[in-house]
C-alpha cells in the first residue's frame, strides 16, 4: 500500500526527494548567456523521514533549497540541501543550527530563498526567523539581523531599488494574535523600523505589496481556527467567510493605515503595485474565491487562482476588481526594474502546474505562453534583466521544468523578448525538483562566493 495514499501533497510532482545531491559541470542544451553569473535558487517543502499522510499539511514539510551556479556560459554545479532546522539536524545526527528561532520553531524555513546584504536566507512566514545559508547552501544558523528583528519574518519581503531597503509584513503564530508588523530592513541587513498594525482573528498574511509611498496589508478571510488549534492541528488556519476582507494602505511616511473593503477572496501572491495619479493604488493579484475551506492539507483543492487587478481607493475606502486573463495563473513575478512602479507584464505559471509559462500584458490582456512540451510543466518564472537593457521585459526568464513521469528536472532559460520561441538553454539537472513554492536569481554582485 502507498504510504502517501490520500495526500496529493506527498505524491506525484509534489513528492519529496530523498537524497542530497552535488553535481558539477551540468550538461546544457543550447547556449547559456555568459552574463548570467550567480545562482538560481529554489526552496520548498520536502519532508525528511516519514510523516502521517492523513494530517500532513504541505506548508509544514521540512525546507529544502535547490541551487544552480552559473558563470561564464557554464552551469558549474547543482546542489540540494535540507534547511537544518532543529528537527532535521537531529534526524541527520548533526548539531543544532546556530542562533535561535523566534518561538523556538523546529521547522527549517521552507517557502522562499533569496540574497540580501551579502547573505543568503531561507525564509518562511508565521513566526520563524530566517535561516542563513552558505553560498553552497549549507545551513549556518538562524539570522535575527543582528538582534534587531523583533519577532518572525516573512517569505515575501519586497525590495525597494530606490532606497536599498527590504520591506516585509510579518505575523507570528501564536505569539501575536492581535497584530501584524511592517518591518523595514536597511541595506546593511539591520531592522530600521517596525510598525504594529492591529488586526482581528489572526489572519494568515502570506505576502504584501509595496509602492513608492505605501505598503499594502492583506487582511483576508483565512484566519486562525480556534477549534483546529485546540484540537492540535499543526496548521490551524481555515476559510472564515464571516471575516471581512480588506486591504490596508499603510503610509510609509507616517505609519498610518487606511482600511479598504475588498472582494471576499484570498490572495497568496500579488504581482506588483504602484501609486496611480488619481490617488488610488493599483495592484495585480492572483486571487482565489476560497482557500482552506474543503481542502485542509494544502491550497489546491478549493478554487482556481485568477489574475485580477485590484484598484485600492483610500478615499472611498473600497477595492474594485477587474479580471485580467482567462484561466488559472499563479506564482506571479515581474521585471524587478519596475518594482513599486507601473508595470506592463506579469509572468506566471499558467494552468496551475499544468504546463506553460505565461506573460500577461496587463494593459491589453494579451497572453503569450511558452509550451514546455507534452506532460512537462514550468514552475515560478524568475525574471533577470539583460545586461545593458532598460526596457521592461527585455530579460532572461529562468524556469524550473519537470515532467509528469518524475524524470530529472531542467532549468530552462527563455528569452523574454521571444517567450514563445525555443529555449535559449536547457540545463539538465541530476534529479527532480518537487513542484511548488519560490525561488530567486541571486547574482554574485549581491552575494559573493
Amino acid at each position: 500500500m502507498d504510504a502517501h495514499a490520500g495526500n496529493p501533497y506527498l505524491a506525484g510532482a509534489m513528492a519529496p526527494v530523498t537524497e542530497e545531491v552535488t553535481a558539477h559541470d551540468l550538461p546544457v542544451t543550447g547556449s547559456l548567456p555568459a552574463e548570467l553569473e550567480g545562482r538560481w535558487l529554489r526552496n520548498g517543502p520536502n519532508p525528511q523521514g516519514a510523516v502521517d499522510p492523513a494530517t500532513h499539511h504541505w506548508f509544514l514539510g521540512d525546507g529544502m533549497v535547490h541551487g544552480v551556479r552559473l558563470r561564464g556560459g557554464r552551469a558549474e554545479w547543482y546542489r540540494n540541501r535540507w534547511v537544518r532546522g532543529t528537527r532535521v539536524a537531529a534526524a541527520l545526527g548533526e548539531p543544532a543550527p546556530g542562533g535561535r528561532s523566534f518561538g523556538d520553531w523546529e521547522l527549517g524555513p521552507n517557502t522562499s530563498v533569496g540574497g540580501f546584504a551579502g547573505r543568503t536566507w531561507a525564509m518562511v512566514e508565521a513566526g520563524t526567523t530566517p535561516m542563513a545559508l552558505t553560498y553552497e547552501l549549507d545551513t549556518v544558523g538562524y539570522d535575527d539581523f543582528g538582534g534587531t528583528l523583533p519577532a518572525g519574518f516573512t517569505a515575501h519581503p519586497k525590495f525597494d531599488r530606490a532606497t536599498g531597503e527590504l520591506h516585509a509584513v510579518c505575523y507570528a503564530y501564536p505569539d501575536h494574535p492581535d497584530r501584524v508588523q511592517h518591518v523595514v530592513v536597511g541595506a546593511e541587513g539591520l531592522v530600521t523600523s517596525v510598525t504594529d498594525v492591529a488586526v482581528d482573528d489572526m489572519p494568515m498574511v502570506h505576502d504584501m505589496s509595496l509602492t513608492q509611498t505605501s505598503v499594502l496589508v492583506y487582511d483576508l478571510p483565512v484566519c486562525l481556527d480556534i477549534e483546529m488549534a485546540m484540537g492540535g492541528s499543526p496548521f490551524p488556519f481555515s476559510w472564515k467567510p464571516d471575516h471581512p476582507a480588506r486591504v490596508g494602505v499603510l503610509s510609509r511616511a507616517t505609519g498610518d493605515v487606511v482600511w479598504c473593503e475588498a472582494p471576499q477572496a484570498y490572495v497568496f501572491h500579488p504581482v506588483n503595485a504602484y501609486d496611480a495619479d488619481d490617488g488610488t493604488v493599483v495592484v495585480d493579484v492572483c486571487r482565489y474565491d476560497s482557500m482552506f475551506d474543503h481542502d485542509r492539507l494544502g491550497p489546491v483543492g478549493d478554487s482556481q487562482p485568477r489574475l485580477a487587478r485590484w484598484v485600492v481607493d483610500p478615499v472611498a475606502r473600497r477595492v474594485t476588481e477587474t479580471v485580467l486573463a482567462d484561466g488559472a495563473h499563479e506564482f506571479p513575478t515581474h521585471d524587478p526594474r519596475v518594482g513599486t512602479l507601473r508595470h506592463r507584464f506579469a509572468y506566471t505559471s499558467a494552468g496551475l502546474g499544468l504546463g506553460p509559462t505565461a506573460r500577461v500584458d496587463v494593459e491589453t490582456g494579451a497572453v503569450l505562453t511558452h509550451d514546455h512540451g507534452p506532460d512537462r510543466f514550468g514552475a515560478e518564472p524568475v525574471v533577470v534583466p539583460k545586461d545593458g537593457s532598460t526596457e521592461e521585459g527585455d530579460a532572461w526568464i529562468l524556469v524550473c521544468v519537470n515532467d509528469r513521469s518524475g524524470g530529472p528536472a531542467e532549468l530552462v532559460v527563455l528569452d523574454g523578448g521571444d517567450l514563445d520561441g525555443p529555449p535559449v538553454a536547457r540545463i539538465h539537472l541530476p534529479q527532480r525538483v518537487p513542484d511548488g513554492f519560490h525561488g530567486a536569481w541571486v547574482p554574485d554582485t549581491t552575494v559573493s562566493p
